[in-house]
């Protein structure tokens, strides 16, 4: 029988379709060979937890199981997928309020057993359920991580490589802010093989629709979810890369969210996304981008609302 714990283990909590998702595709990248899934529902749990195992013949021996929050106590990153998703009439708000509730318990059960973990937050919305993590935790915020923009970077580099018919790899650039409606698009530092995004358009003759990229590219989750109900082969790909810089102690430059010090001056206390240098202590250093000062409006606006949006949820 095998043993119940191994070198380099993550707990994913939460074993719906993200949950699951992110477990398939750790398994398949082998960026880890103990995967636990935990979940309220065991039986499903379970489930997700023997499909993706019985797969792994196909790459390599990867343990993938159902576990208990006891999982955390030696668990090396422990991933937070857990909540609901929004129902018909349900404010974005009220949906706020349940999901904080939902990480909240999930993180005192975390506590329970682990001393000092590393928490990657990806509970909707995910911003605002970073600071409720790192509040509830008590843990430094270098170890309180949350998906941020990562995957609306990933979206807007996309959707720049297909109107400029270049390689995405190629396409360097990011989206900060809040991981929703106003995210900030970081045009002026974006380039294309080092050229700047403008000046490689121009050099091939093309023109550049950045309001369109923009729009596509703040609702590509909601165009995914209008046609197919959710979204989560994206989310699991991000989360993966991120991962990946903290298992392989890259320092990795990501666009991720943690509370800001206030060293941040008027983003202090605000979950937001920044490029940060992430690798095995989690947050080892935030960069200050340069930026054009319709930018910083931006991302001073963003700030705002998540600063209004936290207030709310909290008042409720």
């Amino acid at each position: 029988m095998a043993t119940e714990s191994h070198r380099n283990k993550i707990v994913v909590v939460g074993a719906g379709n993200v949950g699951e998702a992110i477990a398939y595709t750790l398994m398949t990248r082998q960026q880890v060979n103990d995967i636990v899934l935990v979940d309220l529902n065991e039986e499903r749990a379970l489930g997700a937890a023997l499909d993706v195992a019985q797969g792994t013949s196909f790459f390599k021996q990867i343990w993938v199981r159902k576990g208990g929050y006891e999982e955390c106590a030696d668990a090396d990153l422990i991933i937070i997928t857990a909540g609901i998703a929004r129902k018909p009439g349900q404010t974005r708000l009220e949906l706020a309020k349940t999901n904080i509730s939902i990480v909240k318990s999930i993180t005192r059960s975390i506590m329970e057993y682990a001393k000092n973990p590393m928490i990657l937050v990806v509970s909707n919305p995910a911003d605002i359920t970073t600071v409720a993590v790192w509040e509830e935790s008590g843990l430094s915020r270098s170890r309180v991580i949350g998906s941020g923009t990562s995957l609306d970077t990933a979206r807007f580099r996309y959707f720049i490589s297909q109107e400029l018919n270049v390689n995405i790899t190629d396409v360097h650039g990011y989206i900060l802010g809040e991981h929703g409606d106003s995210q900030v698009p970081i045009w002026s530092t974006l380039t294309v093989g080092g050229v700047p995004v403008e000046e490689y358009a121009s050099q091939m003759g093309l023109a550049l629709d950045k309001a369109a990229i923009e729009k596509k590219t703040r609702e590509g989750g909601a165009d995914i979810i209008k046609r197919k109900g959710a979204t989560f082969y994206g989310v699991a790909m991000a989360v993966s890369t991120i991962v990946e810089a903290i298992m392989k102690d890259e320092n990795a430059i990501l666009p991720v969210a943690h509370v800001l010090s206030e060293r941040f001056g008027s983003w202090a206390g605000v979950a937001m996304s920044l490029p940060c240098i992430v690798g095995c202590d989690g947050i080892e250093k935030t960069l200050e981008l340069p930026m054009s000062q319709e930018e910083i409006n931006a991302m001073n606006r963003s700030a705002d609302i998540l600063r209004e949006f936290d207030e709310n949820v909290k008042n409720m």
